[in-house]
């Protein structure tokens, strides 16, 4: 569909936003957390359902997950993509409608919750575009899909769809298509072709001494101080090994070892999170974390040799140059100035391309801001965006709901109707 007829047909249609605001702050008040994301799930059919549109739902696909498919003649088909799960972490946004939810995560420990990456954000505009564009399905014809994920904070969810026979239960899609609530004016838009998102991989690693009385270190082996040196020893990766022109993060987000101060623990575990862009880089970070690893335990006296599994892997997320020029055409006749068809890859990672890539099917990513135009304006003009910006997995993380939410909304219907083909 040309870009101008996307965006008069776009146009010409609309939602009761005060119904789908007041859901937004739902499902921000009610976050779940990674595989445990059944009320989410639950209304969202729920509200599929209730729309009497034609949408076919189906649930429970790959542990959460949740996929209305609305048939409408013949022409592409086109899947659109929303994530469910919230994060461990205590909001202090401040919020009349800010969550007060614990949960029991995975290893059976009690967490607070919180939606601090948006994702309340993109089930909400998934479910007010697929009630949007079933309104419009007289002006186009085709298949539109929407999937609602579960666990992409672990990297898990898409594969998890996958392998639970998602595409024996649905149409293969032509397209896959995704976006993201971000740190920037909330308003506008960004997309560019080729990587969008970075390749990500984490671990935990153990590390072996020998426990005792803490008056007695020269009878141990300390694991705190072994954990200490390769710590600090991975911060050298980036910087001395990484050639600069090149992307690379090192992140240890954990080190725990020991209870209390008079006992030196016999183990520790470092949590290490890698974000590449290139495979050859990320193979080379990789090794790196090995050597030093083998390295500080050798010269430490480790009492066996450390443990290093995998806990987490997201893809690297490329957005297809045919499909991606398609979608930027529709996006600068909608939003002109508001759209950046050259925003920069994100550090961040994402697992919804393995929604297209285990078919040979193209993807599109983009990302969509969520943050108050004057907030963002002071703080730039004052040079401190990174200090008074609060970004995803923040406590502090709350995107304005309005122009934020209208803005993913119209991104989604846009997109579709790009390919979706006109009646």
């Amino acid at each position: 569909m040309a870009a101008q007829d996307v965006t008069s047909l776009l146009r010409s249609s609309t939602v009761d936003f005060d119904f789908y605001e007041a859901l937004y702050r739902h499902f921000h008040s009610q976050p779940e957390l990674s595989c445990q994301e059944s009320q989410t799930a639950a209304k969202a059919a729920s509200l599929l359902r209730s729309l009497n549109a034609g949408y076919e739902v189906q649930q429970s696909i790959g542990g959460h997950g949740l996929v209305g498919v609305l048939k409408n003649g013949a022409g592409k088909i086109v899947l659109l993509r929303a994530d469910m799960d919230a994060l461990p972490v205590k909001e202090d946004t401040g919020l009349e409608y800010s969550s007060k939810v614990t949960m029991r995560d995975n290893d059976g420990i009690d967490k607070p919750v919180m939606h601090a990456c948006g994702h309340d954000f993109h089930v909400t505009a998934l479910l007010a575009a697929a009630e949007r564009l079933a309104k419009m399905k007289d002006s186009w014809s085709g298949t539109l899909i929407v999937l609602f994920q579960p666990n992409e904070e672990r990297a898990g969810g898409a594969q998890a769809m996958v392998d639970d026979g998602l595409y024996d239960k649905i149409p293969v899609p032509d397209i896959v298509l995704g976006q993201h609530v971000m740190p920037q004016r909330t308003g506008y838009v960004g997309c560019r072709v080729g990587n969008i998102m970075s390749e990500a991989d984490s671990f935990k690693i153990t590390l072996y001494g020998r426990g005792g009385h803490g008056s007695m270190p020269h009878r141990t082996v300390d694991p705190v101080v072994m954990a200490v040196g390769v710590v600090t020893k991975l911060q050298t990766i980036v910087s001395r090994e990484v050639d600069p022109d090149q992307f690379a993060v090192v992140t240890v987000g954990s080190l725990q070892a020991g209870q209390t101060e008079n006992i030196i623990s016999d183990r520790a575990e470092v949590r290490v999170n890698v974000r590449t862009q290139n495979h050859e880089v990320r193979n080379r970070v990789l090794a790196s974390i090995r050597r030093i690893v083998k390295g500080e335990c050798e010269a430490s006296g480790a009492t066996k040799e450390a443990l290093i599994e995998e806990t987490t892997k997201f893809p690297l997320s490329v957005n297809d140059e045919a499909v991606t020029a398609e979608v930027h055409k529709s996006f600068e006749a909608f939003f002109g100035d508001r759209f950046d068809p050259n925003t920069p890859c994100s550090t961040a990672s994402e697992d919804y391309s393995t929604l297209g890539s285990c078919q040979g099917k193209p993807s599109c990513f983009w990302f969509f801001g969520g943050t108050d135009e004057k907030t963002w304006d002071s703080a730039e003009k004052k040079g401190r965006l990174a200090e008074d910006i609060p970004v995803n997995h923040s406590p502090f993380f709350a995107p304005v709901v309005q122009p934020t939410l209208g803005t993913g909304i119209d991104a989604l219907c846009l997109a579709a109707l790009t390919f979706l083909k006109v009646s």
